[in-house]
Order: C-alpha cells, then structure tokens, then sequence
C-alpha cells in the first residue's frame, strides 16, 4: 500500500480536564467547573467520535501536584478517576476506543486486568490502556513508600506487569463458555488456565474471573521516549504517543522520522513486525480561520500561565527548584539525564532545547509551557500531512488548548480538510478500537498448546 492510500490515525487527548495546557483552565472558552461533571465529557467524547477519532485517551496522575504552592493555587489537579468515567462513556457512545492511563507502579496485575477486561466488555471491544509506571515521589507518598522507585527497576516491573495481566486475560480459551443449560454445564474446565506466574515481584495464581476479552488483549498504549520506554514500546506496546509538539512547534519531520524508526527498528528482536504499532505524535493546533486569528489565540494561551507558575512547572521538570536564579539569565547548570528519576523525556527535550538555542530561564519555561502549532485548518492539515507522508508518523495524538472548544474547532474545521485530501477516515469501518488501528487480534498463549494437543 502506497503512503498516500494510508489513513491517518486520531486520539483526542485529555491531559488536563479543561485541556492539554496547565493553564487551561483560565481560557475565557473553557468550561473549568465542568471538570466533576459527566455531562462535559460526555460532550467532549462525543464530539470526538462525531469526528471519527480512533480514540479519546484520558491522561491520568495519582496525586496533587502540591510540591508547590502555585501548584494548588494556580492549577488543576482534580480529575475523576479513569475507570469510573470510561466505564459511563461506553454507554454513550458507540464506536470511538477509550483509553486512560494505569500506572503499573502503583497498582496490582488482577486489578488492571479484570477492570480493563470488564471495560473492554462492556464497550463492546474499545478499551485501550496507557501502560505508565509514574513519575513523582508524590505518587509514592500515597502508597506507602517514600521515594520513587529507580527509573530502571519500574520499567523491569512495568514489563513483566505487562505479560502478567496478558496471562490473566488468556485465562479463558474464547469458547470456553457453553451455558448448556439442559446439560448443566456452565464452562469448560479443560478450556480454563491457571497462569501460576511466581517472581519476586508479583505471586499471581489467577485465573483472572471475567471471561477472555473481545479484543483478546485491550490495546496496549505507551508513551515513554527513555531507552527503557522505546525497549518497553518495541516489546509490547501497540501505540506510542510519541513527543511530537511538546516543548516547541512541533519539531522537525527528520526528528519524528529519527523517533519513528528508532522505535520501530526496535521491534524485530521481540518477533513483532512494524504494522503492529501505531506511532501518534502528539500535536496541540491551535486553530483560526485566518493566520492573524491563529496567532492572536495561540499568543492568548501562551499569556494564560502566571510567571510563578511557569517557574515552578519548568523546576519541576528539572527535578530541582530553580526560582533562586535570575529569570532573565540562563540556567546557570546543565541537567544531567544519568541518575534523574522523573520523566526522563520531558528532561532529554528540554536538554534538545538548550542545545539548540541560548534560552534564558524566562525564555526556558515560556518555550516549555508554549507547544502549539497556530495556524489556519489548511495549515494545520499541511503539518500533519507533511509528517504522515514522511514516514514520521503514522497518526497522530491531538490535544487541546481548551475543552471543549478546542475540540470543536478541530472536529468541524481540520477532519474536513484532512477527509478532503483522503488522508482520514469518512466513517468507521469497524466496531473495535483495533478494527479502527489496524491491529490483529491477539491469539492466547495458550493457543499453540491446544493446537499441539489436538495432533
């Protein structure tokens, strides 16, 4: 298949409630009490899947962002909790996925496996998991550790978390269940496997009590750029949000191209071939129907983020608070990546900033904080276009400067340009969210085995 018969993939995304911006919520457009309400993101979701999204991907945090007091004072750290919400989505819609983000830090493998089985269930094949292993010792705080784990040893966990629960979801063949009511037999025990998985990390017997999920696995999402998120990414994941827009505009192609095959260069050592992950960059349009419009409101978003709060987002990154230096100097110290224990890829953009550029600590954290790309619905389409046909990406993950006007504005002004050129879908051609990606059923590994057992 030719570059130009391909069709791009969309994941509207949902950082924060009121959009991608830590200061979104002050937009004069956002609805920022809207944030406990199901009434605004059943709107939102079904805008998205008005605009035939492969996807909404709700970002989810395990704590208050209270390291500082702008943190509290002058951003949002109140979001509903992921499984809750989805789970009341799928009765109000009825083809886009619907993915959130799960640490694999702070939670158990039977957990995760049966609330997503459920979930995938219940939306009749649609649910997707954001495979993270967290970032903060905040996160930690709140159960029951001190610190972080070490960047390596999560992702150790993090990777056997993930064949754990695939285990768990394998533990019913897809006809195991008869329901013979007249001969009293419920389900097949020769078709039941119990995993028996033993290490020092997690003792897991199962089997798992909801039945083999539609999508034999929900699709398995990852968004990590470390070397052990791009080593997780080619073992396991299907998606990769990969760092598109963050930090500046957008880029350059030859950088998502570099990520892009970086990544999927990966993915032959673990026997996987290139088509079964999606990799979406994420992009944040900004969007008017003049380039003068564009940007007047992409130079509103940037003035939303009060200076302390900016300070403190950019400290935050770092690891070390650096409101003590003047604003209007550079950073007087370079980061080092080795032995840094948060987001190693918000650190390594930052790091590609400073390479590139003599920024001053101002300059530094408005850059950070600004990611859009402001232009008209035809320029945004020729960003996006651009990419795709390079090799650069194979989708893309939207944000949104505000909810839900954001997402209005791209649902009604971008999609119909990108259908226009043939470059995304007119309507959905499936009911699942792997339908929607292209990516095969997974068989059970226990598939061979009764194969074998059948000679």
């Amino acid at each position: 298949m030719s570059k130009k018969q391909r069709q791009m993939a969309l994941g509207a995304m949902m950082y924060f409630p009121a959009g991608e911006h830590i200061s979104s919520w002050r937009h004069p457009e956002a609805d920022a009490a809207g944030l406990m309400d199901f009434n605004y993101y059943k709107h939102i979701v079904q805008t998205a899947e008005r605009g035939k999204f492969d996807m909404f991907f709700y970002a989810d945090e395990l704590y208050v962002w209270d390291r500082f007091e702008s943190g509290v004072a002058q951003s949002n750290s109140i979001r509903p909790e992921p499984f809750t919400l989805l789970s009341a989505l799928a009765a109000v819609t009825s083809r886009i996925g619907l993915a959130a983000t799960v640490s694999t830090t702070y939670n158990e493998p039977y957990h995760v496996a049966r609330k997503l089985a459920t979930l995938d269930h219940l939306s009749g094949g649609r649910a997707g998991w954001n495979i993270v292993t967290s970032q903060t010792d905040e996160e930690a705080r709140n159960f029951g550790r001190e610190q972080h784990p070490q960047h390596q040893d999560r992702y150790g966990r993090a990777g056997e978390f993930v064949d754990v629960t695939q285990g768990l979801w394998d533990s019913w063949d897809d006809d195991a269940l008869l329901f013979d009511k007249a001969g009293g037999t419920f389900a097949d025990p020769a078709k039941l496997h119990t995993l028996h998985h033993q290490s020092a990390n997690f003792a897991v017997r199962g089997p798992l009590n909801v039945s083999r999920p539609p999508q034999g696995y929900p699709v398995l999402i990852q968004a990590g750029a470390s070397e052990a998120g791009k080593e997780l990414a080619a073992a396991s994941a299907e998606v990769v949000f990969a760092p598109g827009s963050a930090f500046g505009p957008f880029g350059t192609v030859e950088d998502g191209k570099a990520l892009y095959d970086d990544i999927k260069g990966r993915m032959a050592k673990y026997g996987r071939s290139r088509d079964d992950l999606k990799i979406l960059p994420g992009v944040l349009p900004i969007i008017g129907r003049t380039e003068e419009e564009a940007k007047e409101r992409l130079a509103a978003v940037d003035e939303l983020t009060p200076e302390r709060l900016g300070v403190d987002l950019l400290s935050h990154y770092l690891g070390r608070d650096i409101s003590g230096y003047p604003l209007d100097e550079p950073l007087p110290y370079v980061p080092q990546l080795e032995g840094f224990n948060q987001s190693k890829s918000n650190l390594t953009r930052i790091l590609q900033l400073l390479e590139r550029e003599e920024l001053t600590i101002r300059q530094l954290y408005k850059r950070v904080n600004s990611r859009g790309i402001a232009g008209t619905p035809s320029q945004i389409a020729d960003q996006l276009e651009a990419w795709f046909l390079a090799g650069a990406a194979d989708g893309f993950n939207v944000m949104f400067p505000h909810l839900p006007g954001g997402l209005d504005d791209f649902v009604d002004l971008v999609v119909p340009e990108l259908q226009r050129r043939g470059l995304y879908r007119l309507d959905y051609t499936g009911t699942t969210l792997r339908d929607h990606l292209g990516l095969k059923r997974p068989e059970s590994r226990y598939a061979n085995v009764r194969s074998q057992s059948k000679r």
